[in-house]
């Protein structure tokens, strides 16, 4: 992940972006070159037009810094409770197997919180918070060694496909009938 939170610049990140605009609307005072004012900031030159033209429009004092771009839609006590839902396990929330989808953690945020999440806003948000992707620590008990090995060695292979070309091949990039 690039940034904490899941999202944004770190509070130092941002003050020192701020500085730099505040820096550039200095030489937009002094009618300095876009061109020039980017290379000595070492930002791109479109950034410096957009911030030229914010400066023009409402001033220096635009281009101080709005805050964080986003924060948690859940809070860190939401989060807990949260987990503590999915602790119960997906039965307890109407579904018949133990598999926590994120489909399905997306439906018990809805139901008690009342938030709309997307599958990956749910996948961030776990992440963000030390939840990672999960195989069964166990196999099935259901499950016949035998009968698996027989599908390795039977259907496998003619699902899987030869790997070989069906035609020999040629080392030269052009066409075999171009002239």
């Amino acid at each position: 992940m690039r940034y904490p939170q899941g999202g944004g610049r770190t509070a130092e990140r941002q003050q020192f972006r701020e500085e730099l605009r505040l820096q550039a609307a200095d030489w937009f005072a002094r009618v300095e070159a876009s061109s020039v004012i980017a290379k000595d900031l070492r930002v791109s030159v479109r950034s410096v037009q957009r911030w030229r033209q914010t400066w023009s429009e409402d001033g220096p004092r635009a281009l101080r810094s709005q805050g964080p771009t986003s924060l948690p839609r859940l809070s860190q006590k939401q989060f807990t409770q949260l987990e503590a839902e999915l602790a119960k396990g997906p039965s307890a929330h109407g579904w018949e197997d133990q598999r926590w989808t994120l489909e399905r953690v997306k439906t018990v945020i809805g139901r008690r919180f009342h938030l709309t999440y997307t599958i990956q806003g749910v996948r961030k948000l776990l992440v963000r918070n030390g939840w990672s992707c999960q195989v069964p620590a166990r196999r099935a008990m259901e499950r016949v060694d035998d009968a698996v090995a027989g599908w390795v060695k039977e259907v496998w292979p003619c699902a899987e496909g030869s790997r070989r070309p069906v035609e020999p091949g040629s080392s030269s990039r052009m066409k075999p009938a171009s002239p």
